[in-house]
């Protein structure tokens, strides 16, 4: 029978993988989500992109699902006639302001957020281009920053700026944003990662947005800096699932908090039944070499280990030599991490309504009968991110939806194998359907045990239930 990798795989699509016999190759070796990166992909190559997705995974009978990533605010250095070399001690000035002097002797360089300085006090750290270089503030004007040179090296235009510890006042979308999410929308994708989320009113406003626009899109919520660790629970509440974003997140915060921060964030997801992400640098030295560092193969276990529902690649799809390889990497450690599963380390979860004590009661008798699978039926997503939020070992999840849009969404979800049918007036009938789909297609064996977490009505009431039974398809 078929095996069962709970943790899903993210690529990000780029020049690498952007052909149909690429992505196709991809969809084969069990990548669950495309990601379009919109800081990089035009706009008008959005609808293209998301045909091509949709189109191989019509040819390889099985849908992925597409993720775009909206760019979102961002603070950057303006342009400088040619690099300048700093070093310790330096004086530089950051213009909020085009009327800004210069001063004699002391280069400035513009910044494209003009509330910077509203932001920044005396004493505050600027780090530039992903922490490579590192000024103080000395003191504010009106219409600049005069800074002091911590950590020097060569600075060139339009470079990222981090603010470690600073509140800043940036709008949670920009006009590139709401461009991108029209187009986004148009093309009929399935998530949106919202990228520099600082509180849960950034998601609120964007889900405003997308309700708006009649999207059933689900929202992502990016944490990138301190703000949105100190706001974590309230974002995730807000959001239908994270992504821990390690790249300006281990900028903003010490490194040696960054595992830890990891760690309560998947910690926290699970525990409020929302999917988690872990992405950023987990295969970079493959985007030029055949094999991973020990270290990266650490690195993808532990996140794995932690039972976070999906592991994402950047770069190495994107303009990596050997994007196949990659998956593959993510496959043989996944699939080996699983193994250690065991109920111990699970995450209690806070299970207080009759019906998801039920769905808790389902997912154990499951784990305790030999090669058992959970089986729902849902047409919004819940039971099946329940039964997922409680780990269940060794125990595949097959939901069933009538809902089209649900299918691609429900394959971020840990464990959870999404299809579509029809849902027949008659419970059996449907329950039929679905034991007919899973043993052709060689999920379970004719005769393997099933638990069906059902919603039957009786004398016009609904009423849940659980049904232990051997999977035998009859015509």
């Amino acid at each position: 029978m078929m095996h069962h990798r709970n943790t899903k795989i993210i690529f990000t699509i780029g020049p690498a993988t952007d052909t149909p016999e690429m992505l196709r190759a991809l969809i084969r070796e069990g990548v669950d989500i495309c990601r379009i990166n919109m800081a990089h992909a035009p706009r008008e190559d959005l609808a293209g992109i998301v045909s091509r997705v949709r189109e191989a995974g019509k040819d390889e009978g099985r849908d992925i699902a597409i993720m775009v990533d909206i760019k979102g605010p961002e603070i950057r250095t303006g342009e400088v006639s040619e690099p300048l070399q700093l070093k310790a001690g330096d004086l530089l000035d950051l213009a909020c302001s085009e009327d800004a002097d210069e001063q004699p002797d002391v280069p400035l360089v513009q910044v494209n957020y003009p509330g910077l300085i509203n932001d920044l006090k005396e004493g505050s750290s600027i780090l530039v281009d992903n922490g490579l270089l590192r000024f103080k503030v000395l003191k504010k004007t009106e219409s600049r920053l005069q800074c002091e040179v911590e950590i020097g090296g060569k600075m060139g235009s339009r470079r990222h700026i981090n603010l470690p510890g600073t509140h800043v006042s940036l709008p949670a979308l920009t006009k590139k944003d709401y461009l991108d999410i029209e187009f986004s929308v148009a093309a009929g994708v399935d998530f949106f990662a919202q990228s520099f989320v600082r509180e849960p009113e950034d998601v609120e406003s964007f889900r405003r947005v997308l309700s708006e626009k009649g999207s059933s899109a689900r929202i992502i919520a990016k944490i990138e800096d301190q703000q949105a660790i100190s706001n974590l629970d309230d974002i995730i509440r807000a959001s239908d699932g994270l992504m821990v974003a390690r790249g300006d997140l281990g900028i903003e915060c010490p490194y040696e908090d960054l595992p830890v921060i990891q760690k309560r964030a998947v910690t926290t997801c699970i525990r409020l039944r929302k999917p988690a992400i872990v992405a950023t640098h987990m295969l970079e030295s493959m985007i030029e070499n055949p094999v991973p560092t020990r270290a990266e193969v650490s690195d993808i276990t532990y996140a794995v280990a932690e039972r976070t529902d999906a592991i994402m690649l950047s770069g190495e799809t994107t303009v990596g030599k050997f994007p196949l390889d990659c998956v593959r990497v993510f496959k043989r450690i996944a699939e080996t991490t699983e193994k250690l599963d065991n109920v111990a380390t699970r995450v209690p979860l806070d299970l207080r309504n009759p019906k998801s004590k039920l769905v808790r009661s389902a997912a154990r008798l499951a784990e305790d009968v030999d090669n058992a699978s959970v089986i729902v039926f849902t047409r919004a997503g819940n039971l099946p991110q329940t039964v997922s939020s409680l780990r269940p070992v060794g125990t595949p999840i097959f939901a069933f939806t009538d809902q089209p849009h649900l299918v691609p969404q429900m394959r971020l979800i840990r464990g959870v194998h999404p299809f579509l049918i029809d849902f027949a007036e008659d419970g059996e009938t449907t329950i039929q359907s679905a034991f007919r789909l899973l043993t052709e297609h060689g999920y379970v064996a004719v005769g393997s045990w099933a638990v069906l977490i059902t919603t039957v009505l009786r004398r016009k009431r609904l009423v849940d239930g659980l049904q232990l039974r051997q999977v035998d398809p009859q015509e």
